[in-house]
């Protein structure tokens, strides 16, 4: 069987303001021209189909479409819903979808009822796990308490039992959108966090025969049954080095897969500059970048005059400017975004006690009510979003 392995759409996103619209529409244009040039006999999309809970009309538009032209190729298409997505929404209508080969898995309660696809060899169950926000999903899941690692080992508890009692031979595919350790994530991701413990073990998806992986934007294989697809555009200058692709994934009658990248469009490479402005406006060594979009850190010890029109008159899509001066210190002049960038909600909390209360450190009951509030704030938002869906 052959499987298309894509995630991590985000439409509706735009880059640093830029609208990627046509970008968007692009990709998926070139995912219906694979899945018929290549014969897929199934898409996989695991999670984060939407930039937010609430998308915009446009990106509805393009998902309706993308939808409608995979059912015109009669391919079946199993969709589940990331961190990004309101599950309720993006679930809408998925009783009636199913019947055109569309499937949506968002409920929790439907864990362990998998899309069931045949081949020559036999029949192929697969899994939708969509996000699972422990605090909303951990009572459905029999758990009286437990972060990400427990609540995704309680659903694949529940997908290893219901594929016991099938036909000998049948092969398991699972969509998951999570961190698992190894992954190495980027600055476009939305932290999945609970006190600072947002990975998941590979061993947590032991017992199937391919894992689709959503929610880091990388590409990338943890193990041979286990991978990333990452999305399908950059959306951070930290992807500047991404590839951005599919999976190709061929299950023989073993379950044993063979995968290769299928290459998206890229609406137009990125490039990050450093140095003193001069020397990014003279340098020859540049002039790859004049078509990118740029980031551009000046490093010169004083801010420059006009930075950023100066920047353009050579590099006209520079998006970003940032400022690092020479033996300067760089928090001091950076932005509070750029100064928590990469961290989880735990180390800007404690970051930001630490700035108030620089003469004594947190203590052991401190720092536990620090998480219990983390927790709470996250179980409040999220059931405020899920209420809001409704």
């Amino acid at each position: 069987m052959r499987l298309l392995h894509t995630s991590d759409w985000h439409l509706g996103r735009s880059f640093h303001r830029e609208n990627l619209h046509a970008a968007q529409q692009a990709f998926l244009d070139h995912l219906v021209a694979t899945v018929a040039a290549e014969r897929v006999d199934a898409v996989l999309v695991a999670g984060d189909v939407y930039d937010r809970a609430l998308p915009g009309l446009e990106a509805v538009a393009l998902f309706d479409e993308a939808l409608w032209r995979l059912s015109e190729l009669g391919v079946p298409a199993v969709f589940i819903s990331g961190n990004h997505d309101s599950a309720r929404r993006l679930g809408t209508a998925s009783r009636l979808l199913d019947r055109s080969g569309i499937h949506l898995r968002t409920d929790p309660g439907a864990l362990a009822e998998p899309v069931l696809l045949a081949d020559e060899h036999g029949p192929v169950a697969v899994y939708g796990l969509p996000y699972l926000e422990p605090a909303l999903v951990r009572e459905r899941l029999g758990l009286a308490a437990g972060g990400h690692e427990q609540v995704l080992a309680a659903a694949m508890d529940g997908v290893r039992a219901d594929l016991a009692a099938r036909p000998a031979g049948t092969r398991a595919v699972v969509l998951a959108h999570a961190f698992v350790t190894g992954g190495a994530p980027s600055d476009s991701e939305r932290d999945i966090a609970v006190g600072g413990v947002q990975s998941v073990p590979a061993a947590v998806f032991d017992g199937v025969h391919y894992v689709a992986l959503g929610h880091l934007h990388g590409c990338q294989t943890l193990a041979p049954h286990l991978r990333y697809s990452g999305s399908p555009l950059a959306y951070s200058f930290s992807e500047t080095a991404h590839r951005k692709s599919m999976w190709l994934v061929d299950l023989d009658a073993a379950g044993a897969v063979e995968a290769r990248r299928v290459y998206c469009p890229v609406p137009r490479e990125l490039a990050q500059l450093r140095g003193r402005l001069d020397e990014l406006l003279d340098g020859d060594e540049h002039e790859y970048a004049v078509d990118r979009w740029v980031q551009a850190t000046l490093t010169d010890p004083v801010r420059p005059a006009d930075a950023m029109e100066r920047l353009r008159a050579r590099f006209p899509h520079t998006l970003q400017l940032l400022f690092d001066p020479e033996g300067g210190e760089r928090t001091d002049r950076a932005s509070y975004a750029q100064r928590v960038s990469g961290r989880t909600d735990r180390e800007v909390v404690e970051g930001f006690v630490a700035h108030v209360r620089p003469s004594r450190a947190l203590d052991g009951a401190e720092r536990s009510w620090l998480l219990e509030g983390l927790e709470a704030v996250r179980r409040t938002a999220a059931a405020r979003a899920e209420e809001n869906a409704r």
